[in-house]
């Protein structure tokens, strides 16, 4: 009984074997938490002040652009200076954005325009930091710990994912948004401290100067390998196409249930921390295109079910296995990634990453608000649900290559295997 437990436990090698990925590990649990409370609070405060969820969606579209420009410059920066300095850098740029929305919820009348200006500035900095922050974890944990790690990380994620909104919805309700975005600025200042224990990470040696060039460098590598061609255009799919939480006030409105707003929030994130948890199994797997395929359309299943359901608890359980459906996708997605790239062009690499899961739901935010204009919240949902099951079927049936991708098989995965062994 005891060894079967085990078999599904996650594995703990990664926090066990480095110090800078239990750094890591910790910091960003605390940031996560500081995010997800201000992810609440900030499209909850524009709902207030506006009434439209044209309003709120449209918080995504001022944050496309600085997420683009800023997340293909970030991963040439990833690759050509220390990635310790970048994370550093905008971890305490995010404490002064959070600082700003402190300021502004505390005026006798709270004004809009800053929000769209910080959700702007937050997207630029995510864009720098995230290619930094993930091609740091292939260098710091061992090649054959990699599954293990992105596992864990997903656990540190949605672990912040349920207790921000979950915390946030009750702190707004009862203190207000000035009280939760302190406590953003609070996780932040914590976060900033811890990075400054990390080691350096110099870039590899003879890298070039960010640039153009560069860029183009990483493009062409993605362009050339369909798997990784194809956890891209999976994920921009299920982002685009079902990414519900933008609608999730105006949904906790018609069930009637307005104070079950954070509980919607914390839904998805109960079920990806629920898989996590289990995710044990996953480092035997070895077929992870076929998760990335099998993730994203439970995903937009289960969406679908939460749009169409009348009652509150089988919307928050459709929600949970979307969570779930998401985690499994992404685990597959992130072991794909730190397995076949090779550590030159991960940076550049990892900012394309960063424009396949964060600007599907930048437009997804734009996508919900405008179709729920037309079609009312609930069909936005499950239509947005339906049609992203359809997408990924299209989508895995045109890149073979993805779901036949097998870790023990693939040229670029061996490389990279021989490459980290050769290093040490």
């Amino acid at each position: 009984m005891t060894s079967k437990l085990a078999a599904i436990l996650p594995d703990l090698s990664p926090w066990r074997s480095s110090r800078d990925f239990r750094l890591l590990w910790v910091q960003g649990l605390i940031a996560y938490f500081g995010s997800f409370t201000a992810l609440v609070a900030l499209p909850l405060q524009i709902k207030e002040l506006t009434g439209s969820p044209f309003a709120v969606g449209a918080m995504g579209a001022v944050e496309l652009i600085p997420l683009v420009v800023f997340g293909l410059y970030g991963g040439a920066l990833a690759d050509a200076v220390d990635r310790r300095r970048v994370i550093l850098a905008t971890e305490a740029g995010m404490a002064v954005l959070a600082g700003i929305l402190l300021v502004n919820a505390l005026l006798p009348e709270p004004l809009l325009w800053p929000l769209y200006v910080v959700a702007a500035g937050v997207s630029a900095l995510a864009g720098l930091q995230r290619p930094a922050l993930d091609s740091l974890m292939a260098r710091i944990v061992p090649h054959d710990q990699l599954p293990a790690s992105a596992a864990l990380n997903a656990l540190r994620w949605q672990v912040g994912a349920i207790a921000g909104p979950a915390v946030a919805g009750l702190v707004v309700a009862f203190a207000g948004h000035g009280a939760a975005y302190a406590g953003t600025v609070g996780c932040f200042a914590v976060s900033v401290l811890l990075c400054l224990r990390l080691s350096p990470a110099p870039p590899v040696s003879g890298s070039d100067r960010p640039s153009l060039r560069g860029i183009v460098e990483g493009a062409r590598y993605a362009w050339s390998r369909p798997v990784l061609l194809g956890t891209y255009a999976v994920d921009l799919a299920a982002m685009l196409l079902a990414y519900p939480p933008t609608l999730f006030p105006f949904l906790a409105d018609e069930l009637g249930a307005p104070w079950a707003l954070g509980l919607m929030y914390a839904a998805e994130s109960a079920g990806s921390v629920l898989l996590s948890l289990t995710s044990g199994w996953t480092s035997r797997v070895r077929r992870h295109g076929l998760m990335v395929v099998v993730g994203a359309a439970g995903w937009g299943l289960a969406v679908a079910g939460a749009g169409w359901f009348d009652s509150l608890w089988l919307v928050l359980l459709c929600l949970a296995f979307a969570g779930a459906g998401d985690m499994l996708s992404g685990l597959g997605r992130s072991t794909i990634w730190n397995q076949t790239i090779p550590d030159e062009l991960r940076g550049r690499l990892a900012g394309i990453e960063v424009l396949s899961y964060s600007v599907g739901p930048q437009l997804g935010q734009v996508r919900a608000g405008t179709m729920a204009g037309w079609t009312g919240t609930r069909g936005a949902i499950w239509g947005g649900g339906l049609a992203c099951v359809a997408a990924v079927g299209l989508l895995a049936a045109a890149l073979p290559k993805l779901v036949s991708y097998d870790a023990t098989t693939d040229p670029d995965a061996r490389r990279r295997r021989e490459a980290h062994e050769q290093a040490g």
